[in-house]
């Protein structure tokens, strides 16, 4: 390591491999420090059985030529390096319920998905039209969404719930329960998320869908080799327990092995909630301080990891997003014991050598903190490895058993194709990824009090800035927007943007 660098980065989720590139090309030096074995958070991709699984990224969405995502993976040049595999054309997710044989698709395209939902909603054109409307006017009312500097969003936006949006829009209940059924995208609330959040997550995808063949882990690969082609370093088993100041200023981070890595400026791509107490209450104006640990966590999820015996179980190229009932669409995190699982989400990773099989495919559902909270005092992942004990295997034995009953009604004789199965609770979520509580997506955004979520990526200690999950949206695309974001109070907004249009043609 050198002495200082320009930059220092903590945390080598997205948002900071991506702020990294950017910052490294404009020739500024840039050293990322990862906690963990693996680079790249949600990006991060394990074995089972010789079966790749995804921790995070199950599909991407605005990748065709000429796309917001496509138009900024080209310009930190990783872009023309992905092996990806489209989703199905007419139905890349499906939204389905127990008590229904008929499944719903969402299409690609914006034409095409209205012309899948009519065959199921024959006289709801003018509504489903509308919804569409609704979706795209939304996102382009957001500037960087759309690789612009200028304009924005009126206020009064933010504050529009998408439950109460899409009610709106139909009084076909069941067109509803379809539409808001991805809701998954952002662990939907009833009464909280906002229609902007729904409409950023699902646009991209309808305009185009994809799977990343042989797991979400090659973006991460290809972000370092771009970091490293610009001079930037990045170190792992390097977690950073402090921030070091001299004369009020911050200057270095301080990494538990004793080490200390100074630098100009600093981004956090880690929890904001740690960063803060990493460097210090007293650095941070009292209300902003309690603002953000108050924040309310995003929900956590249960996820089964199936590795199927060789030519059991057929390819799918679509995502499902299952539920008991149409009622349930805005309530699954809503369960006891007994009603558990309400919902699921159900994706596959395709391999190079797709021959129309299944290697493996992955099962989300929600689950609360306070499920595990009794082994919270355990951290078990490849760099610091513990046994958590027997009463956590049978707890994860009994979610496990439960869940594979719901997911049999969809999938009946599952079971028989299985070779082996393997799970995660929120505690794997917290311990790889960082999130507080394990959570999905960062912060719950509340329509009710919109301001409360919104958080500047530069923050009070003037050279420390934040990135991530937490700024500005979740998802590959919010994440990269956000990273955008943060390197525009570096380096000026209206100087990258240019250059980002400029690169791209």
């Amino acid at each position: 390591m050198k002495e200082k660098y320009d930059i220092v980065i903590i945390g080598s989720g997205l948002g900071g491999l991506v702020s990294g590139i950017i910052l490294a090309k404009e020739g500024l030096s840039v050293c990322i420090l990862e906690k963990n074995n693996q680079f790249g958070g949600n990006l991060q991709t394990f074995v089972r059985d010789k079966t790749i699984f995804d921790t995070g990224i199950h599909y991407i969405g605005g990748l065709d030529k000429g796309q917001n995502l496509y138009q900024y993976f080209k310009y930190i040049g990783i872009m023309d390096e992905l092996k990806l595999k489209k989703m199905d054309e007419n139905g890349f997710d499906i939204v389905s319920f127990e008590d229904d044989t008929q499944e719903y698709p969402h299409a690609q395209g914006y034409e095409n998905f209205i012309q899948q939902l009519l065959q199921y909603f024959p006289e709801e054109e003018a509504n489903i039209r509308n919804y569409c409307k609704e979706i795209i006017d939304t996102c382009d009312s957001f500037p960087l969404y759309n690789l612009h500097a200028e304009g924005g969003y009126e206020s009064e936006i933010l504050s529009i719930n998408a439950k109460q949006k899409i009610d709106e829009l139909t009084e076909n209940k069941k067109l509803r329960a379809v539409l808001a059924g991805t809701n998954f995208l952002y662990a939907g609330i009833q009464e909280k998320s906002p229609f902007y959040v729904h409409a950023l997550s699902v646009n991209s995808y309808i305009q185009s869908s994809w799977r990343c063949i042989n797991g979400g882990s090659q973006i991460t690969k290809q972000l370092i080799k771009q970091l490293k082609k610009y001079g930037g370093e990045i170190y792992k088993y390097k977690e950073v327990s402090g921030f070091g100041f001299e004369d009020g200023e911050l200057v270095s981070a301080r990494i538990k092995n004793g080490e200390e890595v100074f630098g100009d400026k600093f981004i956090s791509n880690i929890e904001l909630k740690t960063t803060l107490k990493l460097v210090g209450e007293d650095k941070f104006r009292k209300p902003f301080f309690s603002r953000i640990q108050g924040l309310e966590d995003v929900l956590s999820a249960f996820s089964l990891y199936i590795v199927f015996k060789p030519e059991t179980f057929p390819y799918i190229n679509h995502n499902y997003y299952h539920y008991k009932n149409s009622n349930e669409v805005w309530l699954a995190h809503e369960y006891d014991e007994n009603t558990w699982p309400k919902a699921f989400m159900a994706s596959m990773n395709t391999s190079s050598k797709n021959n129309g099989w299944a290697d493996g495919m992955t099962f989300i559902t929600y689950m609360k903190y306070d499920e595990v909270r009794e082994w919270e005092d355990t951290v078990n992942t490849v760099a610091h490895k513990a046994d958590r004990g027997e009463s956590y295997e049978e707890f994860k034995q009994r979610k496990t058993e439960k869940f594979l009953v719901e997911i049999e009604k969809k999938f009946p004789g599952i079971r028989d194709c299985i070779k082996s199965i393997h799970s995660s609770t929120p505690l794997s979520y917290r311990d790889y990824i960082g999130g507080s509580n394990g959570n999905m997506y960062g912060y719950v955004k509340d329509s009710n009090n919109p301001m409360r979520t919104f958080i500047s990526a530069k923050t009070k200690v003037k050279n420390l800035f934040f990135t991530g999950q937490s700024i500005n949206m979740h998802g590959v695309l919010g994440v990269t927007i956000g990273a955008v974001t943060t390197c525009s109070e570096i380096i000026g907004k209206d100087y990258l943007l240019k250059k980002i249009n400029a690169e791209i043609g």
